[in-house]
């Protein structure tokens, strides 16, 4: 088995892939890139058990073969290398031998056969998106989702297909956000809950992509094909719970402001806020609102002033300042508008501007008691 390719390319690929590969494994082989030879195809892959991706490369070769490549070892190797081509060649003795420019390298390597196999999908459903909309639903919901194991559904993001639109939710039961897109939709209504690390995987290739992405999903995985990638994983098993029941439908107070300035007010004065409760207080009347937080125990405390325009009764409502900063911090539009029915009742945060056509946002944020 021989093959030669450029450095730069397959450091590229392989940086890609090596997203997938967890720092302590518990099998041996997954510390490894799978190499699958075939003429001038090489498919490289690396798995977690959960999480397979593999990416096909283009390489000067006439052999077939497989063999597992220590990751860590390979990468650090081509970082060092400037742009020239490489040549790989299996030799008996269970090791591989790169050529470069500068000299050789041997790096023992393991059977191909070891390493785990794709999972296949049967009968999958299929959708097709493009990759930037794709990776914007991700980086929009993402931050959204819980860390709690105790309930694993509310750890990932919620797609929901159908053939009206697609949505994407995610919630750790103190905040939600649902981006929907209207302006792209599926064959047929599906749902799944997707993990957090493919997801990260993908928002971080896809994002400012123009290509199309293909979604191929069952009852317990989907896959994701674009350009010479694939990407397999296992979906998070369970019922998402009803998010639609928490959206508070009648909220008659409307308070529109410049987000930057919301946000740096809040930031400002949560700096005072209690360090375990990071509770901050908008009381809002008139064309003013005023954000205040106290820290009891240490006597700090801190008031802001804005100017904004608002419609509905005079209010008093407490948010935990970091999960509003989440959120400012998660949307790009100029202004923000901010719906309330009462102080104990979520309060709904969407972007009055800065939204392509279709494209629908809505973050929700559930409220802290006051203490008077």
């Amino acid at each position: 088995m021989k093959f030669i390719v450029s450095s730069s390319y397959l450091l590229k690929q392989l940086q890609v892939l090596g997203g997938v590969i967890n720092n302590s494994n518990t099998l041996p082989i997954l510390d490894n890139f799978l190499f699958e030879l075939d003429g001038t195809k090489l498919t490289v892959s690396a798995s977690d058990l959960e999480t397979t991706m593999s990416s096909v490369l283009e390489v000067d070769s006439d052999s077939q073969g497989s063999i597992a490549v220590p990751a860590k070892l390979l990468l650090d190797t081509l970082k060092t290398f400037p742009e020239q081509p490489l040549t790989f060649v299996v030799e008996d003795n269970n090791t591989v031998e790169i050529s470069s420019n500068y000299g050789k390298y041997a790096l023992a390597y393991a059977d191909g056969a070891e390493f785990p196999n794709t999972i296949e999908l049967a009968d999958p459903s299929a959708t097709t998106i493009l990759g930037d909309i794709l990776a914007t639903a991700i980086s929009k919901t993402i931050f959204a989702s819980g860390n709690d194991d105790l309930r694993p559904v509310m750890s990932g993001v919620f797609f929901q297909f159908s053939p009206e639109n697609l949505t994407f939710v995610a919630t750790d039961a103190h905040k939600l956000v649902k981006y929907q897109r209207q302006d792209v939709s599926a064959s047929e209504v599906a749902e799944f809950i997707m993990p957090k690390k493919p997801l990260n995987l993908l928002k971080n290739i896809l994002a400012g992509s123009e290509n199309e992405v293909t979604i191929e999903y069952n009852d317990s995985n989907a896959k994701f094909i674009f350009e010479n990638i694939e990407l397999v994983c296992r979906l998070i098993d369970g019922k998402y719970p009803n998010y639609e029941a928490v959206i508070p439908k009648e909220n008659p107070n409307r308070l529109s402001i410049d987000r930057m300035q919301l946000l740096n007010s809040v930031k400002r004065v949560s700096i005072f806020s209690n360090k375990t409760t990071h509770q901050i207080r908008l009381k809002i009347a008139g064309a003013e609102l005023n954000i205040s937080a106290e820290d009891l125990d240490y006597s700090n405390k801190a008031e802001e002033r804005l100017t904004c325009d608002y419609q509905g009764d005079d209010m008093q409502i407490g948010f935990n300042s970091r999960f509003l900063t989440e959120m400012l911090n998660n949307l790009t539009s100029d202004e923000v508008s901010l719906e309330m029915s009462l102080p104990n009742r979520a309060g709904i945060l969407t972007p009055t501007d800065g939204l392509d056509e279709g494209e629908h946002i809505t973050m929700l944020v559930m409220p802290v008691m006051l203490n008077n």
